[in-house]
């Protein structure tokens, strides 16, 4: 027989279908080997799976890891939101922690119809990847990098953001790069769009991680903890965001599309 495990569909950062970032979250009694984690990732075809099972250590409420369609990442905001959003509207409460490999304890907190996703805030500083500059054929006024293979990418309006049309195929030689391309926004404080075709997502459509590193520099240059922001990818998405100390707190709605089983 087959193993029949439960299986979530929900978009992130969206308080609609159609919208945010697309992740699969999927509950499961034990881990599974790595490389059949990876394979039901690329089964989903999302930007990332997350895969939670009970956490016994005592260290947090469950433990969490998240596949693109191609790898085991270290960090995922979205896919981390919508397993809050899952855990929580299924056993209820207003506050869920889980223990991961790479990144500490992470934490979402349920706040009015929306919730709040608690992120190690990613420093940056100045930098230079000519390489990535010439493939996004455009000049950004500043380049500042990131430990993890974070690179933002500073353009000196929203326009100019929307505007981008980057040689995917050249940054996705460049690795498993993260391509933050960032300006002040018309709408919200802050807009982006981010590339991170190495691993397996050309565009990404609303990336937590990516705002993990985006709190903390536009916190700086705004001079103020609390703004908004936007990622202009074609779903697009909204979120506010907070920076409390070494953590970056990104808000925003999550609705489920889907809610069946997965067999393996």
């Amino acid at each position: 027989m087959p193993q029949k495990i439960p299986y979530w569909h929900v978009d992130a950062f969206a308080a609609q279908p159609f919208g945010g970032n697309q992740a699969a979250v999927m509950v499961l009694d034990e881990w599974l080997p790595d490389d059949v984690l990876v394979k039901i990732g690329g089964e989903n075809l999302f930007a990332e799976t997350a895969f939670v099972v009970r956490d016994t250590t005592g260290a947090a409420d469950w433990e969490l890891r998240w596949c693109t369609p191609t790898y085991e990442i270290a960090l995922c905001g979205h896919a981390t939101l919508a397993s809050g959003h899952v855990l929580l509207q299924r056993d209820g409460g207003e506050r869920i922690t889980f223990r991961t490999r790479k990144s500490g304890i992470l934490e979402v907190v349920k706040v009015g119809d929306a919730y709040e996703l608690a992120l190690p805030a990613i420093p940056t500083t100045p930098g230079d990847y000519p390489e990535a500059v010439a493939l996004l054929g455009a000049q950004p006024r500043e380049v500042w990098q990131g430990e993890g293979r974070y690179n933002v990418f500073l353009f000196g309006n929203e326009a100019e953001v929307r505007a981008l049309d980057p040689d995917i195929r050249g940054l996705g030689m460049l690795g498993t790069d993260q391509f933050i391309c960032t300006a002040p926004g018309d709408a919200t404080d802050i807009v982006s769009r981010v590339f991170v075709p190495g691993g397996g997502v050309d565009e990404d459509s609303v990336t937590g991680s990516a705002h993990a590193v985006l709190t903390p520099f536009w916190a700086k240059k705004l001079g103020r903890e609390s703004f908004t922001a936007h990622q202009a990818s074609q779903r697009g998405g909204d979120l506010t965001l907070r920076l409390d100390g070494d953590r970056a707190w990104l808000g925003g709605p999550c609705v489920t599309v889907v809610e069946g089983s997965f067999y393996l």
